[in-house]
């Protein structure tokens, strides 16, 4: 397996001198070395072609033992020294300290087509930031990530990806649900790739510390290799970059809530510096459209990473990244104004983007009060965020009367909505309706419009469950059908139909298929 082999991170930035593989913090360092865990008996399960390809890995090479080998951690190609990486967060809203790669462990950079990748590993072991884990992964949350990863990025969500699933051979304790019911699962490795896996909480770390010159080096370096549009290092520099690390997170967060993601744990060291979704972990898409949602069992108390909070956590998110990046350039002016400028963003764009679910081109100034009757309506009964939106494309100008009809399989209790609640729907058609009228595209190119921004499939906790049930029997057959219907979410798929529909009643309170804890 030949590849264009790069070593930027670990040849450009400081490196922790210890090289025993010990729990403790590590001072001065961006990184340590580390060596993956040998597993039993290592088996690819499946494999995304088209991440391999951009890669420069061919067809002939994803055969080979020498390929599952190394996506499983347990043969490294020569000259590559594996690595984990030095970060720190807060962690619903409080201040946690030293995290870093406890369970990820990065194998190499490959330059391939004028683009460079990080090879990374969940899952292959101990580090010395695993504290009291065991650096490994389970099956169950591996199948959701790597779905999740590559069926987020063909739904045009920026997103890292994935290249590989594959079982350890080896089984790992979990307790699933933190109740003191722990039991043996299959042990599983995602090979994980992105340009960069650094996070907000790579820089909060060293200004935490008041490691002022490692912040610099990191800073330096993150702009030379990742946005060397801006120059030279200089505060200019510093605060252009922070700028664009700002629109980079709202514009990732307003296609979250536009296909209705909500990531679940929105910590500072779950937030990546391109923009990008990254480490998915008790995510869930939206069935009934809920402000008040959130899939994390730890969090369904305060429900801070609730779907409707997302936008507010992302800018929360940026005010301790600011404060992390201050000492660079000591002034807080330029940073107070980009931080209001993603305020006044997201009103723009959260605007634009419903506008554009609702197949609405024009200006008006009223726009937003039909969005917000919507989102009133939505909420009256449990509606299927994805069916709603999907079907409303069928809508007809001049046809309001059959409106209510049209997205009538978006509500789980189609057979109780009250007389007052489809009076209200009814009104609201009839207020689109007439906006319509404003509209100079035809119903075909509107609906067509429509369907490139309204999904027809995501990967509901249900479909990804089955999935993993399937798998946990030895079946993996449902993983490759799963990840091919969602290589096309927007294409109607007639084939496939049977996963456009609503959660089954069955899913509503499985483990799994409602909620999610952060084990894994």
């Amino acid at each position: 397996m030949r590849l264009n082999l790069k070593h930027t991170f670990i040849n450009e930035l400081p490196a922790d001198p210890i090289s025993d593989n010990s729990r403790r913090q590590v001072k001065r360092a961006c990184f340590s070395y580390v060596t993956p865990k040998l597993t039993k008996s290592p088996k690819l399960l499946h494999v995304s072609k088209e991440m391999a390809n951009a890669l420069g890995i061919s067809e002939r090479d994803l055969s080979s033992e020498t390929f599952t080998n190394v996506i499983t951690g347990n043969t490294l190609l020569p000259n590559t020294k594996p690595y984990a990486m030095c970060y720190g967060g807060h962690q619903f809203g409080q201040w946690a300290g030293q995290l870093g790669d406890g369970r990820a462990i990065n194998l190499f950079e490959v330059e391939h087509h004028g683009k460079q990748w990080t090879v990374q590993l969940k899952g292959a072991g101990e580090t010395p930031y695993s504290r009291s884990a065991d650096g490994l992964a389970v099956l169950r949350s591996s199948i959701r990530e790597y779905l999740c990863s590559e069926a987020m990025f063909h739904l045009g969500v920026p997103t890292t990806r994935a290249l590989s699933l594959a079982l350890s051979g080896d089984d790992v304790m979990r307790d699933m649900l933190y109740d003191g019911n722990s039991a043996y699962e299959k042990g599983a490795i995602v090979s994980r790739i992105s340009p960069s896996f650094l996070r907000f909480g790579s820089f909060e770390i060293f200004s935490a510390r008041q490691d002022h010159k490692t912040l610099k080096i990191l800073v330096d370096y993150t702009i030379k290799h990742h946005f060397s549009h801006l120059g030279a290092p200089s505060k200019e520099s510093y605060i252009q970059f922070f700028a664009e690390v700002s629109e980079r997170t709202l514009d990732m967060i307003i296609h979250w809530q536009r296909v209705g993601f909500v990531h679940g744990v929105m910590n500072t060291d779950n937030m990546s510096i391109l923009g990008l979704t990254i480490d998915y972990g008790p995510y869930g898409w939206l069935e009934g459209f809920d402000f008040g949602w959130t899939p994390n069992t730890t969090d369904s108390q305060h429900k801070r990473y609730r779907y409707g909070n997302q936008p507010n956590i992302g800018l929360w998110n940026l005010y301790q990244l600011a404060n992390a990046l201050y000492p660079l350039i000591e002034t807080p002016e330029p940073l107070e104004n980009i931080l209001e400028n993603y305020k006044v963003g997201f009103e723009r764009k959260s605007l634009v983007m419903m506008k554009s679910k609702l197949g609405l081109v024009q200006e008006d100034d009223k726009d937003y009060l039909l969005i917000e009757a919507l989102e009133d309506a939505l909420l009256l009964t449990e509606t299927d965020m994805t069916i709603f939106f999907r079907n409303l494309s069928n809508f007809k100008k001049g046809d309001a009367k059959k409106g209510l009809e049209i997205v009538q399989e978006a509500f789980y209790a189609s057979n109780e909505v009250s007389s007052n609640i489809a009076q209200q729907w009814r009104d609201w058609f009839e207020r689109y309706d007439f906006r319509l009228e404003k509209e100079v595209l035809s119903n075909q190119e509107r609906q067509s419009n429509m369907n490139y921004v309204n999904p027809k499939y995501v990967l509901r906790n249900y479909m990804a469950q089955l999935a993993i049930d399937d798998a946990n029997k030895g079946d993996y057959k449902l993983i490759d059908e799963l990840f091919q219907l969602l290589k096309q979410p927007y294409a109607e798929q007639p084939n496939m139909n049977k996963w456009f529909a609503k959660r089954p009643d069955w899913a509503r309170h499985k483990v799994g298929c409602s909620m999610l804890s952060c084990s894994s």
